[in-house]
């Protein structure tokens, strides 16, 4: 088990409740992304914690496939899609590069509060294309945090960058500005079809592409 694997299971138990506070913003993300969404649609939830947007979304798609770094989060998702009775969803730990992933296999892919910890942004993004069919839509809501933020939640994110340096929290966290997420769209893979600036404490980026083909 690596450390960034080890961090997430030690946060599972304890991260809906940390996320309460965010609520407003979690909600706004989901509202939106439903207007994207199709019955048709297969779909890919990528770094889908505990599974709260899996389990909101399944009534909109016909399948929903989601993976987390975290098999404690895995574990916490299939608990919460069995009690609401939700067979649409499949849960699973794994990552977006798992070779069991074919090209051009999904509908949408959600990336919802994730592309600010992963290693390297512009692969996952590049890997997300790969795995689109024509035109099909990519669907991120990404905290910004060199945009809007509360006093509090500013301190906060300074302290957990003190934490990162010394290696308490095995994370990249990225201190995003939205026009860092529509470069992450650009070079001519995805079309922006939708986005919205969403503020509760602290300002997410919520944002459609469509894949483009490209040359």
């Amino acid at each position: 088990m690596d450390k960034s694997e080890a961090f997430w299971d030690s946060s599972a138990s304890n991260y809906d409740k940390t996320e309460e506070r965010f609520e407003s913003i979690h909600s706004r993300s989901r509202q939106n992304a439903r207007k994207h969404l199709e019955s048709s649609d297969i779909v890919l939830d990528y770094g889908c914690g505990t599974g709260t947007t899996a389990c909101e979304l399944s009534n909109e798609v016909k399948q929903i496939h989601a993976i987390d770094l975290s098999s404690k989060m895995i574990e916490l998702a299939k608990e919460k899609a069995a009690a609401a009775n939700i067979e649409n969803v499949s849960f699973a730990q794994g990552d977006i590069f798992d070779e069991g992933y074919k090209a051009e296999s999904f509908d949408t892919i959600l990336a919802f509060n994730m592309l600010h910890t992963v290693p390297d942004p512009q692969t996952v993004m590049q890997r997300i294309h790969e795995l689109l069919k024509p035109e099909g839509l990519v669907i991120t809501v990404t905290p910004c945090l060199r945009d809007k933020l509360s006093f509090l939640v500013g301190m906060q994110i300074k302290l957990v960058q003190v934490l990162c340096r010394v290696g308490v929290i095995p994370v990249p966290i990225r201190r995003l500005k939205s026009t860092d997420l529509d470069d992450l769209m650009g070079n001519g893979a995805f079309q922006i079809t939708d986005s919205e600036k969403i503020f509760a404490g602290a300002s997410s980026y919520f944002v459609v592409g469509k894949k483009m083909h490209q040359t």
